[in-house]
């Protein structure tokens, strides 16, 4: 069993985490494929995708308190096996009411991940300390989206769509044993909160009116909501519409993946020069400078892969940036109850980026335009979020008010 404090902890914490990405990111390239074999559209094939992100929202609110109560570690493994489950289900569906059902199915399994290894950073961790951590693993994080789409291409190309699903529930199965045998559980005993409704309503009440956990979750949510555009319209831009080869996404997905690891490697070195809320500035900077250039070029009829591959880079720079300074600032004032802190904050995130996802869907007009400026209001709405709900209230900033680490 490994220390709390120790580098493989935080190295198996964060493939725990990966597993979200994972289930989205693999299953990218095999979009079209799916739409094509079970005769829908666009829109219905994009809504596995939404529908997983909502069950996502939905399952973190109850997992969150959960743990809250019983340990992040037996609420975890559960998830993970029920993951495994759904993932079976996905694989041996045969129409698209079937795969929505078990998308969302799966989507309340892989939700205890990414919203405990969150809250077990918390745990571990003080807030300033936090968000460094949180960029590292971040960073061992990006390697599952930077390889994911490459090896579902691959996957697509030789066995179908459906082994996507196998390996998932593979990896599910796996993270549950290595969880049950290889990390010690992170919350302190005398942290347990009662799981009572009253007590779990008063919990998200002190949460959801705290002006910090408000500013940096709805900043975090717009960025990430940039994001998941990106990844509900990718795929049928750069195959359908730009020519790419499935089993060659990945190839330009990796370079998406390259800029928010370099964003995130950029906050871990500026860490000890600079304040989390000024490398949140720039990365919120650089990222609306990525998203509207990238619906410029749209707007002006420039339509090739680089118009979009390199634009987004620049936007998932900042973006690696921003996304961990938020999730440590969000959690910064909860070391009680850092789970429901953090399932709060995921319900935040996923539910936005779903209606995101969604509107890529319903208006994508065959071409990058839709996807880019959904990506663009997304980043500035980000920053305007940031600038009013942060930077205006002086109650309101990184470091916790009358909280102190554990």
């Amino acid at each position: 069993m490994l220390t709390l404090t120790s580098v493989w902890t935080t190295i198996l914490l964060a493939a725990a985490v990966a597993l979200g990405p994972l289930a989205t990111d693999m299953y990218l390239p095999a979009l079209p494929q799916i739409g094509s074999d079970f005769g829908t559209g666009t829109d219905q094939v994009q809504l596995t995708l939404s529908l997983y992100m909502v069950g996502f929202a939905l399952a973190q609110l109850i997992c969150g308190p959960l743990a809250d109560r019983f340990g992040r570690k037996p609420i975890m493994i559960g998830g993970f096996v029920l993951f495994a489950i759904a993932s079976i289900g996905c694989a041996l569906a045969t129409n698209i009411e079937t795969l929505m059902l078990c998308r969302f199915l799966q989507a309340l399994g892989g939700s205890a991940g990414p919203v405990l290894g969150r809250a077990a950073i918390r745990d571990i961790y003080t807030p300033r300390e936090a968000a460094r951590i949180l960029a590292i693993l971040a960073s061992i994080m990006a390697l599952a989206p930077a390889i994911a789409p490459t090896i579902g291409g691959f996957l697509v190309a030789g066995l179908g769509w459906s082994s996507i699903f196998l390996v998932l529930g593979g990896y599910a199965l796996v993270m549950a044993v290595v969880v049950a045998f290889g990390i010690p559980e992170p919350m302190r005993p005398e942290y347990r909160q009662p799981l009572k409704l009253c007590s779990l309503l008063r919990n998200y009440r002190s949460i959801g009116t705290d002006i910090s956990f408000l500013g940096y979750t709805l900043t975090n949510a717009l960025i990430f909501s940039g994001l998941f555009a990106f990844l509900s319209g990718s795929s049928f831009v750069l195959i359908d519409f730009l020519g790419v080869a499935p089993e060659h996404f990945g190839l330009f997905f990796a370079c998406m993946v390259a800029g928010f690891i370099t964003g995130n490697l950029s906050a871990v070195r500026l860490g000890s020069k600079l304040l989390p809320d000024q490398i949140l500035v720039r990365g919120l900077v650089i990222a609306v400078a990525g998203g509207g250039l990238m619906a410029g070029l749209a707007l002006a009829g420039v339509y090739n892969v680089w118009a979009v591959i390199l634009p987004q880079t620049l936007f998932m720079l900042g973006t690696g940036m921003v996304l961990p300074q938020t999730m440590a600032g969000a959690m910064a004032n909860f070391p009680r109850m850092a789970g429901s802190a953090s399932a709060l904050f995921g319900f935040a995130q996923m539910a936005v980026a779903a209606g995101a996802g969604i509107l890529v869907g319903h208006l994508h007009d065959g071409t990058s335009l839709v996807m880019a400026v959904v990506i663009a209001v997304c980043a500035c709405a980000a920053l305007a979020s940031y600038l009013l709900l942060v930077q205006r209230h002086p109650a309101a900033g990184f470091e916790p008010q009358g909280a102190s680490a554990p």
